[in-house]
């Protein structure tokens, strides 16, 4: 008998397996399928390569979790943009990071 574990440890997120075609469907419907669209389908090549290597699914969930965080929170985005609040006190990262070099 063998002192390993015959399982892999639980996926805290499983979505529904048809969860990366309504994805992509709302990914077209959207004003941004011209950009996000492509993008999507880019990761989730990269993603399903991946699993096809590793025999695991977890990077394709995580695909689909930020996806559809980004779906979700594109319209917050998009009234923060209508309602012309000044940004200009945002951090630049890269401009910091620029600096340092």
């Amino acid at each position: 008998m063998s002192a390993q574990p015959d399982h892999g440890p639980l996926t805290p997120y499983a979505p529904a397996p048809g969860a990366p075609a309504e994805l992509l469907a709302q990914l077209r419907a959207s004003d941004r399928a011209d950009r996000w669209v492509p993008a999507f389908e880019q990761e989730w090549t990269q993603a399903l390569d991946e699993s096809r290597r590793t025999f695991s699914l977890a990077g394709l969930y995580e695909v689909i979790q930020a996806w559809q965080a980004r779906v979700a929170s594109a319209p917050a985005v998009d009234a923060f943009l209508a309602s012309g609040r000044d940004d200009s006190d945002f951090v630049d990262v890269e401009e910091i990071r620029d600096r340092r070099r």
